[in-house]
């Protein structure tokens, strides 16, 4: 298989009433390294579609909230020829310069899934709240406990290869979407890497998860059942049929 070239890959942007931002945030984009940047608007009743439409990017709308489901939506647009997909918030909080970093070890056949670790990298005094670096320690502790496999972040910002996505069989429609992409990447056994990203206080808008204490924890909530569902769905698989119906 060959491996893709600057020109295949796709951009996911999931945004919800993001329209003060989202203009900035496709400014941002370096040219040339993307071949489609799609935004995922994902039920907004403000005026995000719009601009995102005027600064060029391909419009994917699906009216059901939810992280997960905006990824979906777009991933079923994506146009022919994509080889590696990269995933990134529409508040500029991430560092679209920095795309190329999670692009490369793919380009060059080193990895098949890149996650942009906020850990490893540099993030803003503010960027990461107390409940979101204890959230993220207790989400990738349960991971190394359960699979062995020791990450350091769920960073939404990452790149994967397209024919390893289809492998991953993503069905997660809300907040459990990045971290059941991480968990079935540790399944199928794909070449993973974390490289170290910036990580900013976004410049626009409200946040939606991290700035709501509430919305946070249902968000861990989400994303620990996620976990647990996946590893009994594992454990199941791999009980012989007789233990299962005894």
């Amino acid at each position: 298989m060959s491996t893709p070239t600057p020109t295949t890959a796709a951009l996911i942007i999931p945004a919800l009433n993001e329209e003060a931002v989202i203009g900035l945030t496709l400014q941002s984009i370096p040219s040339g390294v993307f071949a489609a940047i799609l935004v995922a608007d994902n039920g907004s009743t403000d005026r995000t579609a719009a601009v995102a439409r005027d600064h060029g990017a391909n419009v994917v709308s699906i009216a059901e909230r939810g992280y997960g489901a905006a990824c979906l939506a777009a991933m079923e647009q994506l146009p022919p020829g994509i080889d590696a997909v990269v995933f990134m918030q529409a508040d500029l909080s991430e560092t679209p310069e920095e795309a190329n970093l999670l692009l490369a070890p793919i380009y060059d056949g080193r990895a098949d899934m890149v996650l942009g670790s906020r850990v490893m990298g540099h993030s803003d005094p503010g960027a990461l709240l107390p409940h979101q670096v204890f959230g993220n320690w207790l989400s990738t502790t349960l991971i190394r406990l359960l699979y062995g496999y020791r990450y350091t972040d769920l960073g939404p910002f990452r790149a994967i290869r397209k024919d390893a996505l289809t492998r991953l069989g993503m069905q997660d429609r809300n907040y459990g979407w990045t971290i059941e992409m991480q968990v079935r990447a540790v399944e199928e056994g794909l070449r993973i890497l974390e490289v170290p990203v910036s990580y900013k206080v976004r410049v626009a808008g409200t946040n939606k998860v991290s700035g709501n204490l509430g919305v946070s924890l249902k968000a861990g909530r989400i994303i620990l059942s996620t976990v647990f569902r996946l590893w009994l769905r594992r454990r199941t698989a791999s009980t012989p049929e007789s233990l299962r119906s005894s």
